[in-house]
């Protein structure tokens, strides 16, 4: 299995580049205004006592320019985990390097090597260019599938 090397484990001292790339992905899917997380907690959930979230980060000339911020996933159905990826973020100034790819390729190798058998994210339907590049790679989308969400207000209600 060859790894491409532009790609790693995060480490503590990411953390503020993996936030800067998070909130650069916010804003361009156009919800600056709801990205409210902060270095402390990131760097809580990635290096804290009982990490739940990992991550990987992309280089290019010295700088990291992107991220795939991940954690399992456990299919009843299969009865093994998978990974969900939850933010896939490539720079503008680094894309069409293979960054991207190289991010998901990570993750993939990340599954077999460790028995998982999904691989699997969101992608807003608008998002042309990302969908054509997820299916350029065999990714399928679930059609079938509708995401629900409680937040805010509606999570406090029902769990109060």
């Amino acid at each position: 299995m060859q790894t491409d090397e532009r790609v790693r484990r995060a480490r503590p001292e990411d953390v503020p580049a993996i936030v800067s790339l998070v909130e650069g992905l916010a804003e361009y899917e156009r919800a600056r205004d709801e990205c409210r997380l902060t270095t402390e907690q990131l760097s809580t959930a990635l290096f804290g006592p009982a990490p739940a979230v990992f991550c990987h980060v992309a280089e290019h000339e010295g700088e990291i320019v992107g991220c795939a911020i991940w954690f399992l996933s456990f299919s009843t159905w299969r009865g093994v985990h998978g990974i969900y990826l939850e933010d896939l973020f490539v720079s503008p100034t680094a894309r069409g390097t293979g960054l991207g790819k190289a991010l998901l390729t990570t993750l993939a190798q990340e599954c077999v090597a460790n028995n998982y058998e999904r691989l699997e994210w969101s992608v807003l339907d608008w998002n042309t260019s990302a969908i054509d590049f997820y299916k350029s790679l065999g990714a399928r989308p679930q059609d079938e599938w509708t995401v629900y969400r409680l937040t805010d207000d509606a999570l406090t209600k029902l769990g109060s």
